[in-house]
């Protein structure tokens, strides 16, 4: 990750299950600034304001779910029950359930490396980069996200934490920073750690931040494009974690970049699959995700195709190279895929995107597992 957005990005994502989602709603320059543009619906606070207003507690949202389950509300995805525990709340915002993906990517970097032993301390420095990967540079790119979305979420989930009023906006700025300086922390100490004489991994903590900024922030807002902005997701999302992984216990080369950025098409068509249940919200408010610009049918075919041809082209390179066991692996874990699409998300990519991202991403995981090892040998 670096993530995230690494370390981020994925899925700025939504809510979705725990898989790549990504998100990555796969990040820095500053967050977002505390004097931006007051909107009407959601005035904001600058941080030097934020003492002089009242303090009050959240209220529950009129248009919450019927039923809400607390599971979800912890994990960050949609039929989450209403809460006023403001660390819950907070924890909401970071959207656990988008932490695997990178906590994944990490561990392929790792095992591409060839230089993972399983010591104490190659098992403690994975911890600590999966830490800055998942919770820190993650939850600050889901947060950034959501702050910047708080518009679209007040059309497709006004139940949501920001835009309910559940929590401050003082308190959502003040989260977003304690992520971004956490996460970048901890770049800089893997750095010492590992010994390396130039910081690879906090820069690639910070070019993952920056990404994760420029996707949900205007004035470039990279989400506004479906095909950039969710390129740019299933980078953060895949590539850039992996290559932290790599980075902390071996070197980055060129066929790693290459399978990696490949990988990173289809984390796109993962991003996408988040994008069909925001389509009111996203028209309303002219974002050209790929379900508004080309309609849902379109949209789905990319989609599945993102996914499915970045596999099958990863398993003819492997072959290219005489690792036929790992290509055939590798091409198993796909042909299931496939089936689910047709199952599930083909059907209806709304009412089955959780149940299809929760049976079939799994497949797609533990094939970058299969790629990665494939590579370090």
């Amino acid at each position: 990750m670096a993530t995230s957005h690494l370390l981020a990005a994925a899925a700025a994502t939504s809510s979705s299950s725990a898989t790549f989602r990504l998100p990555l709603r796969s990040l820095s320059s500053p967050p977002p600034s505390l004097a931006l543009n007051r909107r009407r619906s959601f005035p904001v606070v600058c941080a030097a304001d934020a003492d002089a207003k009242e303090t009050t507690k959240p209220k529950v949202p009129e248009k919450a779910p019927a039923a809400g389950s607390s599971f979800n509300q912890l994990l960050g995805i949609k039929g989450a029950k209403q809460e006023t525990n403001i660390w819950k709340i907070r924890l909401q915002l970071t959207k656990p359930v988008t932490w695997p993906p990178l906590v994944w990517g990490v561990l392929c970097g790792a095992a591409a490396s060839g230089n993972f032993h399983w010591t104490v301390e190659d098992v403690a420095k994975s911890i600590v980069c999966m830490l800055m990967s998942g919770p820190c540079l993650t939850g600050y790119t889901q947060t950034i996200n959501d702050w910047y979305d708080r518009d679209i979420d007040a059309i497709n989930e006004p139940y949501r934490p920001i835009p309910s009023g559940a929590i401050s906006e003082n308190e959502v700025i003040t989260q977003i920073w304690v992520l971004l300086l956490g996460g970048l922390g901890l770049g800089a100490l893997l750095d010492i750690w590992a010994g390396h004489d130039f910081p690879i991994i906090f820069y690639l903590a910070l070019g993952g931040s920056l990404l994760s900024y420029i996707y949900s922030a205007p004035p470039l807002k990279l989400k506004q494009n479906g095909w950039i902005g969710n390129f740019a997701l299933g980078a953060s999302y895949i590539g850039l974690p992996w290559w932290a992984g790599q980075a902390l216990f071996g070197t980055l080369t060129p066929d790693i970049v290459v399978l990696t950025c490949l990988y990173s098409i289809a984390g796109l068509g993962i991003a996408i699959v988040n994008d069909f249940k925001s389509i009111e919200g996203d028209r309303t408010l002219g974002l050209q995700s790929l379900p508004v610009a080309f309609g849902m049918e379109t949209a789905k075919w990319i989609c599945v195709g993102a996914i499915d041809i970045t596999q099958l082209s990863v398993a003819a390179y492997l072959l290219s190279t005489g690792k036929m066991y790992y290509a055939l692996a590798l091409l198993g874990l796909t042909i299931p895929q496939v089936i689910l699409q047709f199952q599930y998300f083909l059907k209806d990519p709304v009412k089955y995107d959780v149940k299809y991202q929760a049976s079939a991403q799994p497949f797609f995981v533990f094939g970058l597992l299969v790629t990665a090892l494939a590579t370090s040998h």
